[in-house]
């Protein structure tokens, strides 16, 4: 993602960062009149609620698999070079961070909460001192499908054509439904229904299950660049589904029900994801890390640098759901926009498709910067 400027202004203890937005785009997506900032303020450890009952030690797997993309980076490098230099700690300080956390004893969370305490210091984000943002969850769906287009699977899942990144916005998604893209061999999967199409492209990943019972992991493969339109406020404001009983579910069950309406809702939203095929373990997040269930956040690259551990905060709008947990930012998301923005990981599953298809959460979290001596004002 572009945008016009970008600056560091250090100024006593508090961290800007600060840049003009492009045109971004996401369901979710932060539109502010401003420049964007992000703001760091110190703090401590006994400011985070819940930090000592949390499981520490189930988040270290997670920075070590961030740790390993640092191999062969020089000493004097960003730990994220798209976001905010060296103002995050260089690539030796978090190489140093790593060879003691790979030392620690697995699942001993007194353990891991004092490497934690010890070397990284807390930083409460803001924007533009406004600690308050927006934190959703995503998960790996998974639908049945086929490599071949046979029976009931008629609905094409494409990767990214070679003309993708020179024609921008791409073709809209009632363009590609209508056959823009057949017969140039860019289908990677068949699938059931356009639901099930619509479900991975909402996740940005997902697995399809064969008829002979083993599974395909699905990645994202980027996007038309065209504006998402949230489907399910579309459908609250026809009088299609109350506004109490919306959630993803919901949602699906409606279109498989009444597919030729569907088809017009779809249209709606003119985005459109495209997919390719994954090996191995996964989902893969964008800074090329496995992801971790429950431990890995999407955020704005812009201001948060991929494989920074944080604090997050979190309290559902809509249930008791409260999330207060150590986490590791190892993915993004086309949504996923603004300085105080997040998108946990859930797994696959039924169960983290319940905690990842309606979570809709207020919140705030804390940046885990190196600790050393003036670091907020030194730079």
């Amino acid at each position: 993602m572009t945008y016009s400027s970008r600056f560091l202004n250090l100024a006593g203890t508090v961290l800007l960062l600060a840049g003009c937005a492009g045109q971004p785009f996401g369901p979710g997506a932060a539109r502010l009149s401003g420049p964007e900032q992000l703001s760091l303020a110190p703090a401590s450890y006994t400011q985070l609620a819940g930090w000592s009952d949390d499981r520490a030690a189930a988040a270290v797997p997670a920075f070590l698999k961030s740790c390993a993309r640092l191999t062969g980076l020089p000493d004097a490098a960003a730990l994220d070079a798209k976001a905010g230099g060296t103002s995050f700690g260089t690539v030796g300080e978090w190489r140093s961070l790593c060879r003691s956390a790979a030392a620690l004893p697995p699942g001993d969370d007194t353990a891991a909460r004092r490497f934690f305490e010890s070397n990284l210091t807390p930083y409460r984000a803001g924007d533009r001192g406004d600690p308050d943002g927006l934190f959703t969850a995503y998960y790996e769906a998974e639908v049945k499908g086929s490599r071949e287009r046979r029976g009931p699977y008629q609905t094409p899942v494409y990767r990214r054509p070679a003309e993708l990144a020179s024609l921008r916005p791409y073709l809209d998604r009632g363009a590609i439904e209508d056959g823009a893209l057949a017969e140039r061999s860019l289908e990677v999967m068949w699938l059931a229904d356009p639901a099930d199409l619509l479900t991975l492209q909402t996740q940005g990943s997902g697995r399809v299950r064969l008829e002979d019972g083993s599974v395909v992991r699905l990645g994202y493969d980027g996007n038309n660049g065209r504006r998402p339109v949230a489907l399910d406020q579309l459908l609250v404001s026809r009088g299609e589904i109350p506004a109490a009983q919306l959630s993803q579910q919901a949602v699906r069950a409606w279109m498989l029900s009444y597919p030729a309406q569907a088809r017009t809702i779809r249209r709606a939203n003119q985005a459109y994801v495209f997919f390719r095929e994954l090996k191995g373990d996964g989902p893969v997040g964008a800074e090329g890390a496995v992801l971790t269930p429950g431990r890995s956040l999407a955020v704005d690259r812009r201001f948060v640098p991929l494989g920074m551990p944080l604090w997050l905060e979190a309290s559902d709008r809509y249930s008791s759901a409260r999330v207060n947990r150590l986490m590791v930012a190892q993915d993004t998301g086309d949504g996923i926009e603004g300085p105080v923005r997040g998108d946990i990981y859930w797994g696959s599953g039924a169960e983290a498709a319940a905690h990842g298809g309606d979570f809709y959460a207020d919140g705030r979290y804390f940046l885990l910067l190196p600790r050393r001596p003036g670091f907020a004002s030194a730079r």
